[in-house]
């Protein structure tokens, strides 16, 4: 009889310890499941739309990729302004106008590559972004800005496969959650009402500055001020980064 309790009451002591177990693991995911453990999540290929929507700074970013006109209204504008901005432009750009490109990083806006060549990444095969990148980045480097480590694909373009490589590659995929279109030139009005009417803590704001735009230095004479006078402060993506409880895109 005395071996039929110590049995069960081993028995028992193996069930207990396996709810004590299970429990502990429901609180786990469940505290991570609330945002203040993300162990799990980092396993997930993310692309940055966001930053903190309990702070009033906004990143605003600027692609360019041909051309040498239109940017130098824009950077007027800014400075004017006193504004911070992100400029991503393609490493084959940045090769042509390297007197630009010391322009924009005098004015201290941050720098952020959209690859070597402004081509979509969904329409290469891997391997060929992998080459893209690396080129991107040496010339980035031979031009004297080896911290550059924002990346943005070309025409927004990205899945899992490619923000991992990206990553691999110490590159952090930024994408943005406020899109004009003002490369459409869909009119200065249009440009300034969807900005001003779209935009939210933590937004980030595409804009371009490539000869095709011919309305968008216009739009930010509006568009500036406007922002600042409805609280906003205008940030660095970097600084977005650095902010708790930046929001990422999952690839798809």
């Amino acid at each position: 009889m005395e071996h039929f309790y110590t049995f069960r009451f081993k028995k028992w002591k193996r069930y207990l310890a396996v709810v004590i177990f299970a429990l502990f693991a429901a609180s786990f995911l469940w505290f991570q499941r609330d945002g203040t453990l993300s162990v799990l999540s980092k396993n997930e290929p993310l692309a940055l739309t966001k930053g903190n929507a309990d702070e009033p700074q906004i990143a605003l970013t600027f692609n360019i990729s041909w051309g040498e006109e239109k940017v130098h209204d824009i950077l007027e504008k800014l400075k004017e302004k006193k504004v911070q901005a992100t400029f991503f432009v393609s490493g084959e750009w940045a090769e042509r106008h390297p007197d630009i490109l010391e322009e924009i990083t005098e004015q201290e806006h941050e720098l952020g590559m959209l690859g070597y060549r402004y081509k979509s990444y969904l329409d290469q095969e891997i391997e060929e972004v992998r080459k893209d990148l690396v080129q991107a980045k040496d010339v980035f480097d031979k031009l004297g800005y080896e911290d550059t480590d924002l990346l943005r694909p070309p025409n927004g373009h990205f899945n899992k496969e490619i923000i991992e490589l990206a990553e691999k590659q110490g590159f952090t995929v930024t994408h943005w959650n406020v899109n004009p279109n003002d490369w459409k030139n869909p009119g200065t009005d249009k440009i300034v009402n969807f900005v001003m009417n779209e935009t939210s803590n933590g937004d980030i704001i595409l804009l371009h500055a490539s000869d095709s735009v011919k309305q968008t230095a216009k739009a930010l004479e509006t568009i500036l001020p406007g922002l600042k006078n409805k609280g906003f402060q205008f940030v660095s993506i970097s600084e977005l980064i650095n902010q708790a409880h930046a929001e990422s895109k999952p690839a798809k």
